[in-house]
């Protein structure tokens, strides 16, 4: 089926889902928030309330954690072998994969991304992802170690680290929710998710497919409401063993505070200024769309976004022209007309938020090549953005901006050296991408940018064998494969004398 099909075959038990009576998952039931209130969802195509949901807080988090600490401890969960494990999470991955035209129709309704994207990216490959990490339930061991020899017997466990608390982005809700919950699965946890408050919608579906799969109650609980509320009564809950967030540096920061009375353990993965470089031997048949798409993809809410762009004197003038051309023919708007290429941003806060740095970009002297503003006046729309004439300290290559605007740097001279020192001028490390045809430069400038992520000649999307995560306030860990779930685990020393 083209695109236009797989939108009408969604469609229909999209609406029947978003128009339903919304609750949170807590110890296998649907329930309302103690409180009784709820949270406004608005698609932001129109800015319209499309469903309401329950405002979670302290006090559903203390149910839906006693529920998981309850599972953890007693019932089937505990024992419950890898293979079984493995096997509710690859039936979780046949029903998304089963559900994947309303799910793709939901996240776009909720979040603004199009049908495309998510229907070919998150959660197109939210099955795949879950099978992989299926297939490390029962796999997770640890090592014999050669001690003193004939005197001492050594090896170590890895064990379940326990109650897992999971905060889930709003800029790709499903994909999130899918990754963690089966990472902290597979190693045998129990979770306690919140999903934000801007997207809801989809990873409550999940917790209805979760249901189906099968689990056990009270292994997966979904609590909604606001960050000050629930997620902050998540983070600093004294039941809960581990806390991993997706989102920015700001609020990482605060839940790395809040987990300091119980010392759990945290995984962060935050905010990004991504430096992409372009050199005068590249591909810029590939580069030119590679580093305007790591930007303009998802309306610009992506965490690796390269959005500080150095390129070579020789080819600059070509790139920026081609950047402006690819921006200049993107087509925004609903993202369930398959003719668009971008969704709004996802909510009036996010689109005050850009049009302020654009404002203030223009304020500091940087010239707008292509966009520089909203489009329309329905729904939460930006034009993607190019601004030249760019210096470090402005605010627009300094700091996140989470929209789709590019700033392209000055270079200075290509050496090395030069390269590393202005890709490594930022306070964040999460990616960093190199456009060359010489290897052995690349190699050697990824040495030395001080990133979790380097891409060389690609903007794409990875395996979820490979870990993700970044370097300095780009977070705390990694995600995906292997390592991405070995951090839901404890390693235990055994030590015998012989």
């Amino acid at each position: 089926m083209d695109l236009a099909q797989l939108i009408e075959a969604g469609r229909a038990p999209a609406a029947e889902f978003i128009a339903r009576s919304h609750r949170m998952l807590i110890d296998g039931l649907w329930v309302e928030a103690a409180s009784g209130e709820t949270i406004e969802v608005r698609d932001p195509a129109t800015g319209e309330i499309i469903a309401h949901v329950p405002a979670g807080g302290e006090a559903d988090i203390d149910r839906a954690v006693a529920a998981a600490r309850r599972a953890f401890e007693e019932g089937p969960w505990p024992a419950l072998k890898g293979p079984e494990r493995a096997k509710l999470i690859w039936k979780l991955a046949d029903l998304i994969e089963r559900e994947a035209n309303a799910l793709s129709v939901i996240e776009t309704t909720d979040m603004g991304v199009t049908f495309r994207a998510a229907r070919l990216g998150a959660i197109g490959t939210s099955p795949d992802v879950a099978r992989y990490l299926s297939g490390w339930a029962g796999r997770l061991y640890g090592d014999t170690i050669p001690a003193t020899a004939g005197e001492w017997h050594v090896y170590t466990l890895r064990e379940p680290c326990g109650v897992v608390g999971q905060i889930i982005p709003w800029n790709v809700p499903f994909g999130m929710a899918v990754q963690k919950v089966c990472a902290a699965l597979a190693a045998g946890c129990t979770v306690v998710m919140k999903p934000a408050e801007q997207t809801p919608l989809s990873t409550l579906r999940l917790g209805e497919l979760i249901e189906e799969a099968g689990f056990p109650k009270g292994v997966v609980n979904i609590v909604t409401g606001y960050g000050k509320a629930a997620g902050a009564a998540l983070a600093a809950h004294p039941d809960v063993d581990k806390v991993t967030f997706t989102g920015s540096t700001a609020t990482g920061k605060s839940i790395l505070a809040a987990s300091v009375g119980s010392l759990k353990r945290v995984t962060l993965e935050l905010g990004g200024k991504s430096p992409v470089i372009i050199l005068d031997d590249a591909d810029l048949d590939a580069a030119i769309p590679g580093a305007a798409m790591s930007v303009f993809s998802n309306s610009g809410q992506v965490c690796v976004a390269g959005s500080r762009l150095f390129v070579h004197p020789k080819v600059l003038d070509k790139v920026v022209a081609g950047i402006a051309d690819v921006a200049a023919k993107l087509k925004l708007g609903s993202g369930l007309d398959p003719a668009n290429d971008l969704g709004p941003v996802v909510s009036d806060v996010q689109l005050n938020r850009v049009l302020g740095y654009i404002e203030a970009g223009r304020r500091d002297g940087a010239e707008v090549v292509q966009g520089g503003g909203r489009i329309g006046s329905q729904g939460y729309f930006v034009a993607p953005t190019l601004f030249v004439n760019t210096d470090r300290e402005m605010s627009i290559a300094r700091e996140e901006i989470f929209g789709p605007v590019i700033s392209v740097l000055p270079m200075g001279d290509d050496s090395l050296e030069n390269l590393a020192r202005q890709a490594n001028d930022t306070e964040y490390g999460l990616a960093a991408t190199i456009w060359t045809r010489d290897v052995k430069v690349a190699h050697k400038l990824a040495g030395k940018i001080k990133a979790g992520s380097i891409r060389i000649n690609s903007g794409g999307n990875v395996d979820p064998a490979v870990p993700f995560g970044g370097y300095k306030q780009s977070g705390i860990g990694r995600e995906r494969g292997k390592e991405g779930v070995e951090i839901y685990t404890e390693l235990k020393t055994v030590v015998v004398q012989l």
